[in-house]
């Protein structure tokens, strides 16, 4: 399939327009040239990282793509519902997490499944067989100092040309932004939890 750029989608969202008026001059740089792969980071304390992440995926299976998920944190107990899709869709799907870190009896069992989920993710990454790599929740590890954040940066910069890769999770790093060729910030304006709304089965998971 080609790679050719879709010019809607090479459109920055903030390239200077008028939110109130249609835009009458073409805002997209000069000189647009294709890519062999892209490192993408979301990362903000807004929700919608790992989702706009998993819209990718199937944007990625529809063009015919192999995709890889590696879910740090994230325990596969939970049965999130990108992961049941995902697999019905044949995405290479690998649980690296124990749930949310508050809720552990073992830090160190918790360090130590980040550790090899990282190893995995690493390989899967440098075999070069999937187009799309997503690690979600990454950014937390690295920050937490469970894996070797330069390790880390070093492996996606040095990634088969042909592989695109996600990564998902607040703060990320000023390294890993650097390393990124988009990183998106989401920022949290407002959030049902903060009313006291739990997490809902079918919007959150």
């Amino acid at each position: 399939m080609s790679d050719t750029p879709d010019p809607e989608a090479s459109v920055p969202s903030d390239a200077g327009m008028s939110p109130d008026d249609p835009p009458t001059d073409d805002p997209r740089p000069l000189g647009l040239r294709g890519a062999d792969s892209l490192l993408l980071v979301n990362t903000g304390d807004g929700k919608g990282k790992s989702s706009a992440a998993f819209g990718v995926m199937v944007r990625a299976i529809a063009r015919g793509w192999k995709v890889a998920v590696v879910q740090f944190v994230k325990s596969g107990d939970w049965k999130v519902g990108e992961e049941q899709v995902g697999r019905d869709l044949g995405v290479t799907w690998v649980n690296a997490g124990d749930g949310f870190t508050w809720d552990s009896n073992d830090l160190e069992h918790d360090k130590a499944l980040a550790r090899a989920g990282w190893e995995q993710a690493a390989a899967i990454v440098r075999a070069g067989e999937h187009r799309l790599v997503i690690l979600d929740e990454l950014t937390y590890l690295m920050n937490w100092g469970w894996v070797d954040a330069d390790d880390v940066v070093a492996t996606l910069v040095g990634r088969p040309r042909n592989v695109s890769v996600i990564v998902t999770g607040r703060d990320a790093s000023d390294a890993l932004i650097a390393a990124a060729d988009t990183v998106t910030e989401m920022r949290k304006v407002k959030h049902a939890y903060d009313e006291g709304i739990a997490a809902k089965r079918g919007i959150d998971y």
